[in-house]
C-alpha cells in the first residue's frame, strides 16, 4: 500500500479477472470466452480500417456503430451507447444513475448476493452504498426480494456465474416498481443470446431500463473490447455526460469498424451461438448423469458441483472447488473458481468447442474415479 494513493484506491478492493496463461497451452474454460472465431467479416472490416486515417481520431459518437445496434434491435440510435465493452458501460452507468453516499439520497442499491463481482468494486469505486439480496436456496433471483425503497437495482440476466435466466415478466414487474421510485434498473445482458430473454423490448414502456451488452461472448470479440447499451435517450445523455468527463474518444477506429461487422452479421453469430448451446445441453446431461449438480443455465457457462459423497453426519461433494479446479489445472484445463460463501463447492465452466468438452469431460471422469479408488 503506498503512501501517495488516495483514501478511494486504498479501500477498494479491485475486481480479480480469469487467469489468461502465457507460459503454458491450456484448453481455457474460465473466463466464458466464445471458443469460435469472430465472422470473416469482421476480421475484413478492422483490415480495411487499418489505414492511413489511424493519424485522426474516431468518431466520439459512434454513430455507425450505434445506428448498426438501432437496425439489429429496431430502436432509435438516439437509444444507444457505445463503449469499451460492458464493463467500462457499467462504470459509467454506476457513476451516472447511482447516488453516491454524499449525495441527496442514501438509500442502497440492490443486488444479488451472488452475481458478477464487478458490481461491489463499482459501487465502492464512486463510493455508492449497497445492499446485497440473497438468492433463494436454488440461486434463483426472487424479483419480490427487491420491490423495497432502494437507489435503484443491478442484475445479470442470466445471473453470473449461476447461469439462471429471468423471465421477462419479472424484469417488467420490478422496472414497473422501480420507475414510481424514480430509480433506475440495469440489466446486464452479457449472456442473453444464450437463451434468456432480452429485455430490450421494454426499454419503450418503461424509461428507467438500461440493457448493458457485450461482444465478448456471443461475438467472439473479448479481445477487441467493444459494448453497447440500449435504453430511453435521457439515460443514453447521461452516459454520455459521464464518458465525457473522461474521455471522448473511448474506442478506437479499428474497434468500431469490428464492432459495426459483428453487429451486422446476426445470421453467423447466430449460428455458432447455437452450436454454444447444443454443446451446453449435451455436457449438462452427462455430468447430471454422472452425479455432478449441474444448475440449469441460459449462457455460455455451466456452473456445476462434484458428486456427493454421503456419511451418517452429512452429505457433500466428494472434492471441493477448489481442488477440482486444481485438479482439472494439472490435467491442462482452466475453470473458474470463487471462493465465496454458499458457491465455494462450485465451478464456472466455459462452454467451449465439442473437442474441448469432451476432454474436460474425460478429465472429469478420470479426476472423481481416481477419488473412488482411493477409497
Amino acid at each position: 500500500m503506498s503512501r501517495y494513493w488516495n483514501s478511494r484506491v486504498k479501500n477498494i478492493s479491485p475486481y480479480v479477472p480469469g487467469e489468461q496463461p502465457r507460459d503454458r497451452k491450456f484448453i481455457k474454460l474460465n473466463t466464458n470466452e466464445n471458443p469460435y472465431p469472430p465472422s470473416p467479416k469482421v476480421i475484413k472490416a478492422i483490415q480495411e480500417a487499418a489505414n492511413e486515417r489511424l493519424r485522426l481520431y474516431p468518431d466520439p459518437q459512434c454513430t455507425e456503430l450505434r445506428e448498426a445496434v438501432a437496425r439489429r434491435y429496431v430502436v432509435k440510435s438516439e437509444q444507444v451507447f457505445a463503449g469499451n465493452g460492458s464493463d467500462e458501460i457499467l462504470a459509467f452507468a454506476f457513476a451516472a444513475f447511482f447516488e453516491s453516499s454524499g449525495g441527496s439520497q442514501n438509500e442502497p442499491i440492490l443486488f444479488p448476493d451472488i452475481t458478477y463481482s464487478f458490481y461491489p468494486v463499482y459501487a465502492d469505486l464512486w463510493d455508492i452504498p449497497y445492499r446485497t439480496i440473497l438468492v433463494g436456496e436454488d440461486f434463483s433471483i426472487n424479483i419480490a426480494d427487491y420491490k423495497i425503497p432502494s437507489g435503484g437495482v443491478v442484475f445479470p440476466n442470466p445471473n453470473a456465474p449461476t447461469g439462471i435466466p429471468l423471465p421477462l415478466s419479472d424484469v417488467f414487474s420490478l422496472a414497473e416498481y422501480l420507475e414510481k421510485l424514480d430509480k433506475v434498473l440495469i440489466v446486464d445482458e452479457a449472456y442473453v443470446a444464450y437463451g434468456a430473454e432480452s429485455a430490450v423490448p421494454l426499454i419503450n414502456k418503461h424509461g428507467n431500463i438500461l440493457t448493458v451488452h457485450t461482444l465478448s461472448k456471443s461475438s467472439s470479440l473479448a479481445g477487441l473490447r467493444g459494448g453497447y447499451a440500449i435504453g430511453n435517450s435521457e439515460l443514453i445523455e447521461g452516459l454520455c455526460r459521464v464518458r465525457d468527463c473522461f474521455n471522448s474518444y473511448t474506442v478506437d477506429r479499428l474497434a468500431l469498424a469490428g464492432a459495426e461487422a459483428a453487429v451486422s452479421d446476426a445470421a453467423y453469430y447466430d449460428e455458432i451461438n447455437r452450436r454454444i448451446v447444443a454443446t451446453r445441453e449435451r455436457v449438462t446431461k452427462i455430468l447430471t448423469n454422472d452425479g455432478f449438480i449441474v444448475l440449469p443455465s441460459a449462457a455460455n457457462f455451466i456452473f456445476i458441483k462434484a458428486p456427493t459423497k454421503t456419511s451418517a453426519a452429512k452429505s457433500e461433494p466428494c472434492i471441493g472447488g477448489a481442488d477440482l479446479m486444481a485438479a482439472l489445472r494439472e490435467r491442462g484445463i482452466l475453470v473458474r473458481h470463487f471462493n465465496k460463501n454458499r458457491i465455494a463447492d462450485y465451478l464456472r465452466v466455459s462452454i467451449g468447442t465439442d473437442e474441448e468438452m469432451d476432454a474436460f469431460l474425460k478429465a472429469c471422469t478420470a479426476i472423481i474415479g481416481n477419488i473412488g479408488n482411493t477409497k
